[in-house]
């Protein structure tokens, strides 16, 4: 199965950028998407053979996370069922046969960290979440984790040390989801490959000058690494100021 991730940043102003076209063309089985920035009927978007699903922040214009299905779930949950963080549209979860497919738009910490303590419970609670999931059936973790793990992951690390997204705080977090039985998929096939990011600002040409940051993700369960079968940043997508990223999964 192919898996693709895509913070749209705002999908009305990306179906304006390609985004059909995109969409069609990737050719995915689950496409997932952050950051749609829509409410329910902002937006008629409906492709053949696909089921789609959405959360919606409670403020407009804000977060929101949807995915698109070939194949029917079991079930479908929204949000970790923690009052404090389900009011954001920020995670979906897809229950299939075998697996769980968990999109998630993680947190932003924000200018001067003011948002890095809520930061650091949502990532408590988060894991705890998955691994419940976890315990149950193999997962499948995909969307914006708004983090660079390592050094390799972004363009200037000295000078982002403390910025939001490479905290020693955030980092941490993420290798103690590492630690708890998830793979990142990317590093699982390209272990030390520079110059590979996701996410570019829109300032100071950027993406032309390729000083990103990898902070999109797909992590599974580490009993799902016999079956991983490629990785993929297709940063010649554009749409948005990050393009999307895929696994393929035997499943």
């Amino acid at each position: 199965m192919k898996f693709i991730s895509w913070n749209v940043n705002g999908l009305r102003a990306c179906c304006d950028k390609g985004f059909r076209e995109a969409f069609t063309a990737l050719d995915a089985d689950f496409f997932c998407l952050q950051e749609t920035k829509m409410q329910s009927g902002q937006l008629d978007l409906s492709f053949p053979g696909y089921e789609s699903y959405w959360n919606y922040a409670e403020k407009k214009g804000y977060s929101g996370t949807a995915v698109f299905a070939r194949h029917t779930p079991l079930s479908v949950r929204y949000g970790m069922g923690v009052e404090e963080h389900d009011h954001e549209g920020r995670i979906i979860t897809l229950e299939m046969q075998d697996f769980f497919l968990v999109t998630v738009y993680v947190p932003n910490s924000q200018d001067e960290l003011r948002r890095l303590d809520y930061r650091m419970r949502w990532e408590e609670d988060f894991r705890a979440f998955l691994l419940q999931l976890d315990a149950r059936k193999p997962v499948v973790v995909c969307g914006d984790l708004n983090v660079a793990h390592r050094e390799i992951d972004l363009r200037n690390p000295k000078t982002n040390r403390r910025n939001a997204g490479f905290t020693d705080e955030e980092r941490g977090k993420f290798g103690l989801l590492l630690e708890s039985g998830f793979t990142d998929t990317f590093r699982f096939f390209y272990p030390d490959l520079e110059d590979a990011y996701s996410w570019w600002s829109y300032r100071f040409r950027a993406r032309e000058k390729n000083a990103g940051w990898r902070i999109d993700y797909f992590l599974v369960s580490a009993r799902l690494n016999d079956r991983l079968l490629g990785a993929a940043i297709h940063n010649d997508v554009f749409g948005s100021d990050h393009c999307p990223v895929e696994v393929e999964i035997a499943l």
